[in-house]
């Protein structure tokens, strides 16, 4: 990261402005904002300031995602952030809902109604040159209302591009009714944290989570940036980071789910993580995601795929280690590779069928057919796969019955022998509450005499329990 963004064009005149004003302000110990100034409190004079003067961040983490909507205009944005096809861009997106960019955000609108309604209650912090620190949002809005002026605390003159960084993100985290950033954007500010290098502990504390969860949503991070590598297309397409923006849950399962098999078996591990982004791909709900395990792919999808879906033969073989002659890994399982080519044609389909006009429309329209063949062959494997843990649910579930009644029978005896020493003991009570017993293991005997030709000793003894009555 630069030191600095350098001078906006006009950043010499509202410094000037500025300094006028501010002043004013302290003549008249006006009003003050306090942020956290290089790990200190720091109490900023509060002026007013024209909002077509001031310039939206280019850094903000409210927008970061959101910016690679539009490749060309991103593209403008970084070579030119001052400019003004930049700001509008930025403007546009501050608007925007995070999760579908084609959509006006509900928060931005709710902001724009209290605006009008009850007027400006927070100010904002800009830049000693009029770059938005906090307040981007509130500054659009009042764009987009007609509203002339902002109230703004203003920075030191020293203030550098780490500097509103570091303010916006505090400011951020302050537990009041600021909008929060949205999930991936949240994402990326962690990262960014920590490429500075701090460290996850001191991260973990300023976002209010644990160090784990901070973990868990690196690892998240970083399979997001996996998968939108993996999905590029030979026309340069890709997924965008904001097309996992509601996938936030379905993915922290994952990693509790993945961590927890690799520990014993990384292969399968790997198969189950592949599995469930196919179906993330696919937008399944997560509930249905639950059920791929590791065998998913081979159990219940592999012989019903159709060609344009079926990857092609996978090979495991063992890896040279460079520099190291004749010695040599395992490769990954031959069924790891196969579940993640399956992932990669879904992912790669997913771009391209997100194109909407121009040279690769006849191609998003192929891709959009073959997610929709996708959708109906994972639908019968989730089917499937259901059914079958509602099996084993009910399979477990007789035995897990047994265990329970053992459970307070053993409570039973305990409470059983204190009542006698207290001379408690309803004793007709308790006869009546074992015949009731009795009944219930005669039906249960009955039952399992029909299931079992060779009963084992547990079976054996309830038979002959039941007999000798």
């Amino acid at each position: 990261m630069d030191a600095n963004f350098g001078v906006p064009p006009e950043g010499e005149n509202i410094r000037a402005l500025v300094e006028q004003r501010l002043k004013q302000a302290m003549l008249e110990d006006g009003a003050k904002v306090t942020v956290e100034w290089r790990g200190e409190q720091k109490h900023l004079n509060v002026i007013s300031m024209p909002v077509d003067l001031l310039y939206f961040n280019p850094d903000t983490h409210r927008i970061r995602a959101q910016r690679t909507l539009e490749p060309e205009r991103n593209r403008i944005l970084q070579e030119e952030p001052w400019g003004e096809a930049a700001q509008i861009y930025l403007h546009d997106l501050l608007r925007c809902r995070p999760s579908n960019p084609e959509q006006t955000d509900p928060d931005y609108s709710a902001l724009m109604d209290e605006l009008d309604d009850v007027g400006q209650k927070e100010p904002g912090i800009i830049s000693p040159h009029g770059i938005l620190v906090d307040g981007n949002t509130r500054c659009a809005a009042l764009r987009d209302l007609g509203v002339k002026n902002i109230r703004v605390g203003v920075l030191p003159p020293d203030t550098s591009r780490r500097d509103i960084n570091s303010v916006e993100l505090s400011l951020q985290l302050r537990r009041d009714k600021r909008r929060d950033y949205s999930y991936i954007n949240r994402l990326i500010a962690i990262e960014d944290e920590l490429a500075s290098g701090r460290r996850e502990e001191d991260v973990a504390r300023d976002f209010n989570i644990k160090t784990k969860t901070l973990q868990q949503d690196r690892w998240v991070y970083q399979l997001i940036m996996e998968a939108i590598e993996r999905s590029g297309t030979p026309d340069g397409g890709a997924l965008r980071l904001v097309d996992f923006e509601e996938q936030q849950e379905k993915l922290r399962e994952l990693h509790r789910d993945y961590n927890s098999l690799a520990a014993t078996d990384p292969d399968a591990a790997e198969q189950l993580k592949e599995s469930r982004l196919a179906m993330v791909v696919l937008n399944y709900p997560k509930t249905s995601i639950r059920l791929a395990e590791a065998d998913f792919h081979s159990r219940y999808l592999d012989e019903r795929l159709p060609s344009e879906l079926r990857p092609a033969v996978q090979d495991s073989a063992p890896v040279a280690i460079p520099g190291l002659p004749g010695v040599v890994v395992p490769d990954s399982a031959a069924d790891v590779k196969t579940t993640r080519a399956l992932t990669d044609i879904l992912l790669q389909a997913k771009a391209a069928s997100q194109v909407v006009d121009g040279p690769g429309a006849q191609r998003a329209l192929e891709a959009g057919n073959l997610i929709k063949q996708a959708r109906k062959t994972f639908d019968v494997a989730v089917k499937m796969a259901g059914q079958n843990a509602q099996l084993q649910k009910r399979q477990v579930a007789v035995s897990e019955r047994l265990t329970d009644a053992a459970d307070y029978v053993n409570q039973c005896a305990a409470e059983f022998a204190e009542a006698k020493a207290k001379r408690a003991l309803d004793e007709d009570a308790f006869d009546d509450a074992l015949i009731v017993l009795r009944t219930s293991l005669e039906r249960l005997a009955k039952q399992a005499g029909r299931t079992f030709t060779s009963p084992g000793n547990g079976i054996e003894w309830l038979l002959e329990a039941v007999r000798g009555k």
